[in-house]
């Protein structure tokens, strides 16, 4: 409320001043005492309309309307206060809205003829007052037949001129907010397109760190399932055959080291995620030594996969292959089986230990949901199944490789 009141001074202070020039005119003015209440009517109805001119333009020209409407109609003599109607031409062409500005600029002719009516009908007034003597208006019109235009041109132009520099405040305004507009736009498309490369920049760390993670998951836990299952071996060796419990040894360092180099070159070969691994031959030949059984059959001819698909392909089974060690029997074989029928199909089947096998499917980022993700992204899938009969569960994992690299 008092920041309104505040932004009002100016105004206010402006229309004090006109009302103060247009009463001492007014009561300095010839003739009765009533005359003169006519001319301080115009005159304080003038000093408003200056003084709405910046708040409030449409009411001012409105305003300036309606007194010299009146001024006609009562045949009121013509103030010289009242050429500060030039500020409500300037206000409604700067501040006004565009009905208020065109309005304006049609009032500029129609106010210069109102005038030539006035002082064709009542005089200069005051105006003649200053001048000495109202006959010099009346010499006027006699020297000259065209005084008429005369006066309607220089009416125009008094109310012309200002409004002609608001309308070109006015269209400043507005070019400078557009350019400033257009800066901001700019600014926010800059923005935009830093906090995208951000963006894309951050979901490639967090895919480089989810790749990583699953490399790290699936190399440490096979090779972790791997010594487990030669050191639980190891339990049932005969005491009376030492060399056999030095081989076991033997077999579980040579895990561990395998195990220590695998997980190096996955850390040292974080900007090169198509980095060979050993052959799909080595895993079931790691999980042969660690003294489970493995049948492993290969149909078709093999083919040669590009980098990332043997990735993927050397992961998927050695994620399979761990779960088989994990969970299985240990008594009866893992089946292993590669299908090259157009695409590759790897196929681990192993019968289930008490421990459920589909308990790895709870390990979030890693166990069936990692193989399915990284199958998922070269375009393979997944099938996991797990069938009872007779008392034994068997499972089976199943993995599509396509032969050619190609996302879904």
């Amino acid at each position: 409320m008092t920041t309104d009141l505040r932004a009002w001074v100016p105004d206010i202070v402006l229309a004090a001043i006109v009302a103060f020039l247009g009463l001492y005119e007014a009561a300095t003015a010839w003739g009765l005492p009533p005359h003169r209440a006519e001319l301080a009517f115009v005159a304080v109805g003038t000093a408003a309309a200056v003084g709405l001119s910046r708040r409030l333009p449409a009411a001012a020209l409105a305003l300036v309307w309606g007194v010299c409407g009146l001024q006609l109609l009562a045949g009121i003599d013509l103030m010289l206060v009242q050429v500060t109607i030039a500020a409500v031409a300037f206000g409604t062409a700067r501040w006004g809205s565009a009905v208020t500005v065109w309005l304006s600029a049609l009032s500029i002719p129609l106010a210069a003829m109102i005038v030539i009516a006035i002082v064709n009908a009542r005089g200069l007034g005051g105006l003649a007052e200053l001048a000495g003597n109202e006959s010099v208006v009346d010499t006027v019109r006699e020297l000259s037949t065209t005084w008429q235009l005369t006066a309607a041109f220089i009416g125009a132009a008094a109310l012309g001129a200002p409004w002609l520099a608001g309308l070109a405040l006015r269209f400043g305004d507005r070019a400078r907010s557009s350019q400033a507009s257009q800066e901001a736009a700019e600014e926010d498309a800059a923005r935009a397109v830093s906090e995208t490369e951000q963006a894309r920049e951050i979901a490639r760390l967090r895919e480089d760190q989810a790749r990583l993670a699953n490399d790290v998951h699936d190399v440490v836990g096979h090779s972790l399932a791997v010594i487990l299952a030669q050191a639980e071996s190891a339990q049932y060796l005969d005491d009376t055959d030492p060399k056999a419990l030095k081989d076991t040894m033997a077999k579980i360092a040579t895990s561990a080291r395998t195990s220590l180099r695998d997980v190096r070159q996955v850390l040292a070969d974080t900007q090169q995620p198509t980095a060979q691994p050993a052959g799909l031959d080595t895993l079931v030949d790691g999980v042969r030594a660690s003294g489970h059984e493995v049948v492993s059959t290969e149909i078709g001819t093999p083919r040669p996969l590009p980098p990332e698909l043997e990735v993927v392909a050397f992961r998927v089974l050695q994620e399979m292959l761990t779960n088989a060690i994990k969970h299985g029997r240990r008594d009866t074989p893992v089946q292993v089986e590669r299908h090259w029928e157009g695409e590759l199909r790897i196929e681990v089947r192993n019968v289930v230990a008490p421990s459920p096998f589909v308990a790895s499917e709870a390990s979030g980022g890693a166990g069936l949901d990692g193989m399915r993700r990284r199958l998922e992204s070269v375009g393979g899938r997944l099938d996991v199944r797990r069938r009872d009969e007779d008392g034994t569960s068997t499972f089976t994992a199943t993995a599509w490789v396509p032969v050619r690299a190609g996302g879904a």
